[in-house]
């Protein structure tokens, strides 16, 4: 199952990252169309040192083909133009799977 995985890195502003995130970001990245399995996580820790990654957020999709047409829906175009406003540390976008 195809799955795409945003990893933010620490951002400059922790709290105004975690006040966009979940009160603008998080609703355009849960209505990418055909999504299931949406999940996050702030404050992302590792078990050895500090971790790279400050937040993740996951969402899986029944095909390739599903995952692709999201990202160029209008959900997705504006979950992808938000991204600019919040993610100061830089990010990271991952497609696993087909």
């Amino acid at each position: 199952m195809p799955t795409l995985t945003v990893l933010y890195g620490t951002p400059t502003d922790p709290d105004a990252f975690r006040r966009h995130y979940e009160a603008v970001h998080v609703p355009l990245a849960t209505a990418l169309p055909g999504a299931t399995a949406v999940r996050y996580a702030l404050d992302v820790v590792t078990l050895a040192g500090d971790a790279p990654v400050f937040a993740s957020f996951r969402a899986e999709f029944p095909t390739r083909a599903s995952l692709d047409a999201a990202l160029a829906s209008p959900e997705g175009q504006a979950a992808q133009a938000d991204v600019p406003a919040f993610a100061s540390g830089g990010v990271t976008i991952l497609v696993e799977g087909d």
